[in-house]
C-alpha cells in the first residue's frame, strides 16, 4: 500500500497460542471416552458396531484437523518464509518537462510463485492504481513513472529488481518479474492449492504490515533505538536486510465468507502487507491479501488464487515481456 495513505491499526495477534488449551482439552476429552463408546452398550443406546465405527472415524479426523491447525503456522513459517519478500518501491506521476505532481513510496508484499515470478497486488505493481488523484491525471495526459521497485527476501542482504508487470484488470493482483539472482535458484515455489477455499477454513496470512516501521519494531532494541526516527527509505531498508532483519511477521484467523473471488477473514493484517499470500491449513496458498477495513481488525480482504491461475499462466509463457508504463531502475534520492 501507499506509504502516504496510513491506518491507525497497529494491532499483530500472532497466531496458535490461544488454540493451544482448547485443543488439548478437547483431545484428552475425545480420548477419555472412545473407550466408553467402543465398549459400553449403553453408551451406543442400540447403535450398530458400523455406526460407532463411522463415528469414530469422524471424531479421529477431527483430531487431525486440530493438529494440522495448531502445527500449520511454524510449518509454513520454517519451510517457505524466505520465500515471502518485503517489495520497495518509489514512483511518482507527471507531465513532461515538469515537476512530478505526485511523488511517493510504496511498500508491499510478494511471494515466488514460479520461476523469477513474484505475485502480490496490482496497487502494488502500479501503486497509482485506484488512486483518484493519480488515474485523474493520467486522463489529463500524465505520466505514471515507476523509479525503482524492488524486493527483499528474508536471509538475503541485498535488493533483487523488480519489472515487467502483467496485472489483471478485474482483481487487485499482479505478477511481477525479478532479476536472475542466486537467491531465487535456492527458494522454494510457493504452491497454490488446488481446491477452493470455502467459509470457515482456518488460515495464516504471512507478510510485512506496518512495512519498515513494523521491521524496526521488532528489532534488537539498540536498532530500533537508531533507525526509529529516520527517513523510511530503501536506506533503511538496505540496512535492515544486511542485519538479517527483514523478517515477515504472521498473523492467524478464520475465513470469514468467500464472495466471488474475494476471501474475508479475520486475520490482522495492516499497509505493508498487501500481496501476502493467505495458507490454508494445508500449507497451500487460498488468496493473496489485498486491503482491510480500517478501525476493524476482523474485516481482511484478500483474493482467491483462482483468480491469480490465470494471470500466472500468461507471465509463464511471456518471454519478453512489455510494461503499459516506463519503468526506471535508478534508486531515487530520496527526500521526504
Amino acid at each position: 500500500m501507499i506509504e502516504d495513505q496510513t491506518s491507525n491499526s497497529r494491532t499483530v495477534a500472532y497466531c496458535g497460542q490461544h488454540r493451544t488449551v482448547p485443543w488439548v482439552i478437547g483431545v484428552m476429552a475425545l480420548l477419555g471416552a472412545m473407550p466408553m463408546v467402543r465398549w459400553d452398550p449403553m453408551v451406543a443406546k442400540g447403535a450398530s458396531r458400523d455406526e460407532l465405527q463411522t463415528e469414530i472415524h469422524e471424531l479421529t479426523g477431527e483430531i487431525e484437523q486440530l493438529r494440522r491447525e495448531q502445527s500449520m503456522p511454524a510449518f509454513v513459517l520454517n519451510r517457505y518464509r524466505n520465500s515471502i519478500g518485503y517489495i520497495y518501491g518509489v514512483y511518482h506521476v507527471g507531465f513532461a518537462d515538469q515537476s512530478p505532481e505526485i511523488r511517493a513510496r510504496v511498500s508491499g508484499t510478494g511471494f515466488l510463485v514460479g520461476d523469477y515470478l513474484v505475485a502480490t497486488n496490482h496497487h502494488i505493481a502500479e501503486p497509482w492504481h485506484g488512486d483518484s488523484k493519480a488515474e485523474e491525471l493520467i486522463r489529463r495526459g500524465a505520466t505514471p513513472i515507476v523509479e525503482t521497485l524492488v524486493i527483499f527476501f528474508p536471509g538475503w542482504s541485498t535488493a533483487i529488481r523488480l519489472s515487467h508487470p502483467l496485472v489483471s484488470k478485474s482483481s487487485d493482483l499482479a505478477v511481477l518479474r525479478a532479476d536472475d539472482s542466486e537467491a531465487l535458484r535456492r527458494l522454494p515455489v510457493l504452491p497454490l492449492a488446488k481446491i477452493p477455499a470455502s467459509s470457515g477454513q482456518f488460515i495464516d496470512v504471512i507478510g510485512y504490515p506496518m512495512a519498515i516501521a513494523g521491521m524496526i519494531a521488532k528489532s534488537p532494541t539498540r536498532i530500533d533505538g537508531r533507525l526509529a526516527y529516520r527517513p523510511y527509505d530503501i536506506k533503511v531498508a538496505r540496512e535492515l536486510a544486511a542485519r538479517s532483519l527483514i523478517r515477515p511477521f504472521s498473523t492467524c484467523g478464520h475465513l470469514s465468507d468467500v464472495i466471488g473471488d474475494r476471501l474475508i477473514y479475520d486475520a490482522a493484517t495492516a499497509h505493508g502487507g498487501s500481496g501476502g499470500p493467505v495458507f490454508n491449513s494445508n500449507g497451500e496458498v487460498i488468496g493473496v491479501n489485498s486491503a482491510y477495513v480500517d478501525g476493524f481488525s476482523g474485516g481482511s480482504i484478500g483474493v482467491s488464487v483462482e483468480s491469480l491461475r490465470p494471470l500466472l499462466q500468461k507471465a509463464q509463457v511471456r518471454v519478453t515481456p512489455a510494461s503499459d508504463h516506463q519503468i526506471l531502475w535508478n534508486d531515487p534520492q530520496e527526500t521526504h
